[in-house]
């Protein structure tokens, strides 16, 4: 795990006579103050690692600033309580802490008279959970306060020049979430613009597409599986709102709206053992189980388990999903060594996948509350495999010097037989053409790098430097069968595919990224104001072939992209941004659905503005951010087919995000995003000033939690997404209307004989509302129309054992 050095909003030795250290506790923060956690906070000032002490505890303390005035700690490198934690950073200083209320303290001299808190001594202990923690978790668990930054390491989210937000795992649990996709409904920056019973998920942040490939696995791209993210792997979910070229380097389909990371997981200071049975409908079934254990003489040894295996029948007609996963990490916990790897397999096959609905040009919009049948064929197929691996590594070369490293490798075999749905006119018609397309893919990726703490005179100083590698290879194989009629409304089944009417074909790629980049945040006035530099060169080289003829498209490119980010702390609890990220994306490919299928266009670069700001109310928190981010638009020509490049997108948004417990037990998770969404520059200015197909103008999201107060365990769930409407394509002549989406549910924690149980029940689109809830991804390839989801139930019960 990433190494903690917060930056926290107090300050001991600002001139003012009492100043609030750390954040607001936890409930548990009163059974943690007496059990011990892991800590390491480098020799400083007394009043820079008293802040950090309080921000990693959870604790609010007040000081008098005279009191901490030119006095030093030590380093805090060990096993501590929350006391006695304090007790030794306050050793030889003439200084003791007094607890002034819940989860509060003050300091005050050792001859002043009062109900000092009298501390025991304590021995001290190697750091065995390694320099980081686990960010505190805002009231209700949902949100995690601190988030791996790629380059910039994990930072809590106040201390951060961007948006961001970092769901946890019992998020993951509390929804129920299958996959990737199901994870990022709670988020209105995120929308899914593929079928949820289809080939693969892919998403927008932003307005701007993200695809399985970009999402990474503890900061390493293309490790993950490519079409399908299984959620029982992910610890928590970072998602990264913006441009990220510069802490995570170039993409591998090059997104540009925001990032998502999943974090593995590893085992815990205590056991664990669960088994959780799921259902959800039509009559699929399922089972998990998470068990993890450490091991040695200082528990420095972890290992991790996480299996799932669910199949059967989903909402729609003819289609099913059977889908496995197997992960283990390992992890080693080490004084100055901090290593771990996690490995895994995948395999994923779904009959009948729904793909989405392309319009053409002589058909209007079709009615989706008309389409009650699936209109796949029931011989069409997708069948995944994914073997994947990474080891990380961190030592701490002394108290402000840590280099770190990390390797990763995926090989994956994917075999589908598959067929558009082009609807020709308004009757529904379209004509199904079976295409086998089998795809392998393999990559190889690495990051090395090292990360300095060091002061010049009152300014602090964050140096990173990293270098990153990555490489992936894919063929992917074509075979085109006879054709035959169907419709949208009323689907006709037609003869499994035979003999292939066309020979089959092969298109060979490979990808390598290369970069190296350079990072300094220096802080100001006791780390009250974050200015974060850097720079991040990058190389993209691409070469292709096709049955064995290398193609024209292939290219050589490189840039230097500049990014900074300055981050005030105006006060404890509210901390104003602003960023500029740039970076280098790989070049669109064209679609299986144009006439020029699988060119490849040269690299672009997206550039972002952002402004925002963040306002913790300890329990909960508030953001607000507004942006504005220029890439290059493509389109597919509605009259030849030929995809490729037309002008010029720029998304100017505004985003409100509230995550936590404003009253105790109820929770809130949710936000609006407005974009206005412009074409520019394109052919002929034909389509100037038009709005970029694919975006909605709004996005509102708003869960719910609420403990009944009169049954202990029980707490009901509710939550809205709405999206508003979008066009097809960028002559605004077709679009789609807005939708809404309604999901209810409750659960039941209990315990039997001593072990716990937790029961949990909920529907996803209770109104069963029929409607297209995306028109696919406005700057890339894949477009068209995304039909929802039907109602679906999902039941779970998890039983420790």
């Amino acid at each position: 795990m990433p190494r903690q050095h917060p930056r926290l909003a107090s300050s001991i030795s600002m001139p003012t006579l009492c100043l609030v250290l750390g954040l607001s506790a936890v409930p548990e923060l009163a059974l943690a103050e007496t059990q011990p956690r892991h800590f390491q906070i480098p020799a400083g000032t007394l009043s820079s690692a008293l802040t950090r002490f309080a921000g990693q505890a959870g604790v609010s303390l007040s000081v008098d600033p005279a009191l901490v005035a030119g006095k030093q700690s030590p380093v805090l490198s060990g096993q501590y309580s929350v006391q006695e934690g304090f007790a030794r950073l306050l050793q030889g200083t003439g200084l003791q802490l007094q607890a002034v209320g819940t989860d509060s303290y003050t300091l005050v001299p050792i001859a002043s008279e009062g109900a000092a808190l009298e501390i025991a001594p304590t021995t001290i202990q190697s750091l065995q959970a390694g320099a980081a923690l686990e960010g505190e978790r805002y009231a209700g668990g949902q949100v995690v306060r601190r988030g791996s930054q790629g380059l910039l390491g994990s930072r809590d989210f106040m201390d951060t020049p961007f948006s961001m937000t970092t769901y946890s795992s019992e998020s993951i649990k509390a929804q129920q979430a299958r996959t990737l996709s199901d994870m990022v409904a709670s988020d209105p920056s995120v929308r899914t613009t593929n079928p949820a019973g289809g080939r693969f998920e892919q998403f927008t942040v932003r307005g701007f597409s993200l695809f399985n490939s970009d999402v990474s696995y503890g900061g390493l791209y293309g490790v993950l599986p490519t079409y399908s993210i299984d959620m029982e792997m992910a610890d928590r979910v970072d998602i990264i709102k913006g441009p990220s070229q510069l802490i995570n380097g170039i993409s591998p389909r090059g997104s540009v709206g925001g990032g998502i990371n999943i974090v593995p997981k590893h085992a815990g200071d205590a056991p664990l053992s669960e088994f959780t049975a799921s259902y959800a409908s039509d009559s699929q079934l399922g089972g998990a189980v998470d068990v993890s254990r450490r091991f040695g003489d200082q528990d420095q040894f972890g290992v991790r388990f996480n299996g799932v295996k669910q199949a059967g029948d989903t909402p729609w007609d003819k289609q099913s999903v059977d889908r496995q996963m197997a992960v283990v990490g390992l992890d080693f916990r080490g004084e100055r060594l901090r290593l771990s790897t996690d490995f895994g397999h995948t395999e994923r096959y779904t009959d009948a996948p729904q793909e989405r609905v392309l319009v053409g040009a002589l058909a209007k919009v079709p009615d989706a509350d008309k389409v009650r049948h699936n209109y796949a064929q029931k011989w069409s197929k997708a069948r995944t495999h994914d073997t994947f691996g990474m080891i990380n590594g961190e030592f701490d070369v002394n108290d402000s010097l840590m280099v770190y490293g990390a390797v990763g490798a995926r090989e994956s075999n994917h075999d589908f037989l598959r067929h558009n749905v082009p609807i020709s006119n308004d009757a529904g018609d379209f004509v199904v053409a079976p295409r086998g397309f089998t795809r392998d893919e393999s990559v190889r990726t690495a990051i090395a790098g090292l990360r300095n703490w060091f002061d010049t005179g009152s300014v602090s100083h964050e140096v990173n430097l990293s270098a990153s590698y990555f490489y992936m290879d894919f063929e992917n194989g074509d075979t085109r069968y006879a054709t035959g009629n169907s419709n949208l409304y009323d689907p006709v089944a037609t003869p499994k595919p035979g003999l292939p009417t066309r020979p089959s074909s092969s298109t060979y790629t490979e990808n390598r990224f290369t970069g190296v980049a350079l990072s300094d945040t220096l802080g100001f006035l006791d780390d009250r104001l974050l200015l974060t530099l850097g720079a991040r060169w990058q190389r993209v080289q691409v070469d292709d072939w096709e049955d064995g003829v290398k193609g024209e498209t292939a290219y050589d490119e490189e840039k230097l992209s500049p990014s900074g980010g300055i981050l005030f702390k105006a006060t404890d609890q509210l901390s104003l941004y602003a960023n500029y990220m740039e970076g280098l994306s790989q070049g669109k490919i064209a679609p299986g659905t144009a006439s020029n299928e699988d060119e490849i266009f040269p690299p672009f670069i997206s550039r972002q503005l952002e402004v925002g700001a963040k306002y913790d109310f300890g329990r909960y928190a508030l953001t607000a951010s507004a942006f504005r981010i220029k890439q290059p638009a493509y389109e597919t020509n509605a009259v030849t087919r030929v995809f490729g490049p037309n002008g010029k997108r720029e998304n100017t948004g505004l985003e409100l995000s509230l995550f936590g417990e404003p009253v105790k037990g109820v929770r809130l998770l949710g936000g609006v995003m407005y974009i206005h969404s412009e074409l520019k520059d394109t052919l002929d200015s034909r389509f100037d000033g038009n709005r970029a197909p694919a975006t909605p103008s709004y996005n509102v999201n708003l869960g719910a939690e609420w403990d009944v107060p009169t049954v202990e365990g029980l707490t009901l769930t509710a939550r809205g997404i709405h999206s508003s409407s979008q066009y097809l394509d960028q002559a605004n002549s077709k679009k789609i209307d807005g939708w809404e989406r309604y999901d209810l549910g409750a659960r039941y924690a209990f315990k039997v004989e001593g072990r716990d149980v937790t029961l949990r029940a909920s529907v996803e689109n209770v109104l069963n509302d029929r409607y297209w809830a995306s028109a696919g991804a406005s700057d890339d390839s894949e477009a068209g129309l995304t039909l929802s989801a039907p109602r679906t139930w999902l039941l779970s019960t998890t039983v420790a054992f």
